[in-house]
């Protein structure tokens, strides 16, 4: 991807698409999207996640590994009581500290994304040469302990360098989540031979964004993912949408807050025409809204 004023993409608004629904009828595809994340005792916690100080940061690392030790599986159990697959951004070097979590993400049919190696590294820090090697070990990694292939990517951070889509390309994977900018799945076309297809992650219906940046209460995090809801359902009898709820295991696994996200869900699956989707299920229908 060359620099560019607008992005790496034409400038489309929504009004002037197809009224199209999901092939299969639905308004709206939901997917969840677990962030389970590595951060290593001697690294620091990047300031812009909340940390910043010295090492070893010991209440920013324990959170965080509270939410690996036991936040992970309450999550888990919540989104198993409403059958809702996770698609899974996974730091890689989880698969070799905790494989424990992966081998549960599995056994679920869950979805696993490339994630970086660890949170605390983010792309846009190293150079063009490091960069494809950290997206290259990171899916390597991925495929070597699951045995399936790696279709998508969330970088940590949502940090990318002008590099990142065309390192991707070059290792296989067909989706990116990082540009929130739309309530539609779009293809990202870098040179007449090679896409990516951008899936909505989450900027705003994000418990990272709620709790630590908003400072919303368990309750207030759980009537956005509600009105969120309740707007795009409405807005996809007309042309279908996306909604992702992204989770992070230490925030929304506090046990005060859990119930939050299982009133949330049971709210969302009350409705009729919602597809729970995974987000290469998402991926692969999205030219079913498009021309």
């Amino acid at each position: 991807m060359r620099p560019a004023r607008y992005g790496p993409f034409p400038y489309s608004p929504i009004v002037d698409r197809p009224k199209r629904r999901w092939r299969n009828g639905a308004r709206l595809a939901l997917w969840v999207v677990p962030n389970i994340e590595f951060f290593a005792l001697d690294e620091q916690v990047p300031k812009e996640a909340g940390g910043g100080g010295p090492t070893p940061d010991v209440m920013q690392w324990a959170m965080r590994d509270y939410g690996n030790r036991v936040g992970v599986f309450r999550l888990m159990q919540v989104l198993d009581d409403h059958k809702v697959r996770g698609t899974v951004a996974l730091n890689s070097e989880i698969c070799d500290e905790h494989p424990r979590i992966v081998d549960s993400c599995l056994e679920r049919d869950w979805e696993l994304m490339g994630h970086n190696e660890s949170n605390s590294r983010r792309l846009n820090r190293f150079s063009e040469s490091e960069q494809a090697a950290i997206i290259k070990r990171s899916l390597d990694t991925i495929v070597r302990h699951t045995g399936k292939p790696v279709d998508g990517w969330l970088s940590a951070g949502l940090t990318e360098s002008w590099h990142t889509l065309d390192q991707l390309c070059d290792h296989g994977v067909r989706y990116v989540a990082d540009w929130v900018n739309d309530d539609q799945p779009y293809p990202i076309r870098l040179d007449d031979r090679r896409e990516i297809i951008s899936v909505p992650y989450a900027g705003n219906i994000n418990d990272k964004v709620a709790f630590d940046l908003h400072h919303f209460t368990a309750d207030q995090f759980g009537d956005a993912i509600r009105a969120q809801f309740d707007v795009l359902w409405r807005e996809g009898a007309d042309r279908a949408r996306v909604m992702c709820i992204a989770l992070h295991p230490y925030l929304i696994g506090a046990p005060y807050r859990i119930d939050a996200l299982d009133k949330a869900l049971r709210h969302i699956l009350a409705h009729d025409e919602v597809w729970c989707a995974t987000g290469s299920e998402i991926a692969a229908a999205t030219y079913d809204l498009w021309d």
